[in-house]
């Protein structure tokens, strides 16, 4: 019986730390981004689609964009071709193009499925949907690498349409250009540009690491908490590399431009955006503003 009392005022804590957090981001606009491996499990892609509807339900105002790429080159690879990649961006012919819609639109309603198995409203749209995302073509060191968009504008009027009508929007990464052809959209790139497009108070990357180390090779240098300037000099010093490179990049022009806080967050961990945001210790790394005031608040 002891033991059980323990148990209940344990959660009972748990509550009352989240309850500050919950009335400070009240109808606030947090963009989330969830991709990589996290989304080859059904499982995980349960906890994570349970964390956004719970940060709904309490008060905030969730946008999910989503990936899809080891699901597209899986695809790919099964049409015999061969998924090709030029510094990490998918090389996008017009085959490829009509795979990965299918892909992430696949994707896009399986996830309004189990939000709304969950009981909340959710729609899913695509960058193309009242033209979201409208695109450039993108060259990478002057390389064509195919139906590959850069986003040019972000008409954010659907998504505070749906938020005003109670719903979950639930974004796949594809848009138009002017003369309204399709093109696949690097999923960071399209959160950050939605995160500012909307104001978004929070960012948050659901990612395959726990977050930014000092020095890969020790696993006690986590960094809960970093500013711009100091990420900054993390890039110059040479202590970020490979695929955390262009999302530190993202991070830093997200804050640059508006979002407040932006978290990189391991999302193979069960429930780990209700960890990060409801508790004080978090468990992935927050980028702030150089100027931003949290250490006075705390």
């Amino acid at each position: 019986m002891e033991k059980d009392i323990e148990q209940v005022l344990q959660k009972a804590s748990v509550l009352v730390e989240a309850l500050p957090y919950i009335q400070k981001f009240n109808r606030k606009i947090i963009v989330i981004k969830y991709g990589g491996s996290a989304m080859s499990n059904e499982e995980i892609q349960k906890k994570v689609i349970e964390d956004v509807v719970l940060l709904k339900l309490v008060g905030f105002k969730p946008i999910l964009v989503h990936g899809g790429g080891k699901a597209i080159s899986h695809w790919v690879n099964k049409t015999g071709k061969e998924a090709e990649f030029y510094k990490g961006l998918r090389i996008t012919d017009e085959e490829t193009m009509e795979i990965a819609e299918m892909v992430l639109n696949r994707i896009n309603k399986s996830l309004v499925a189990m939000a709304e198995q969950l009981g909340v409203k959710a729609v899913g749209i695509s960058g193309k949907d009242g033209k979201l995302l409208n695109v450039d073509k993108r060259y990478v060191d002057g390389q064509d690498i195919g139906f590959v968009g850069d986003i040019k504008k972000v008409d954010s009027k659907i998504l505070f349409d749906l938020l005003e009508m109670d719903f979950l929007p639930i974004v796949a990464p594809v848009g138009l250009d002017d003369d309204f052809n399709t093109y696949n959209i690097n999923a960071d790139d399209a959160a950050c540009e939605i995160a500012k497009a909307v104001g978004a108070e929070k960012l948050a990357f659901l990612t395959d690491i726990d977050g930014l180390y000092r020095d890969l090779k020790d696993p006690t240098s986590l960094i809960s908490r970093i500013t711009v300037s100091d990420a900054r000099n993390l890039i110059d010093g040479g202590f970020i590399g490979g695929g955390m490179l262009p999302k530190l990049g993202n991070c830093i022009q997200a804050v640059e431009d508006g979002v407040r806080r932006v978290h990189i967050l391991d999302g193979r961990i069960p429930h780990c955006l209700l960890l990060e945001i409801f508790t004080k210790e978090g468990i992935g790394t927050m980028i702030i503003g150089d100027n931003d005031p949290i250490r006075q608040e705390e």
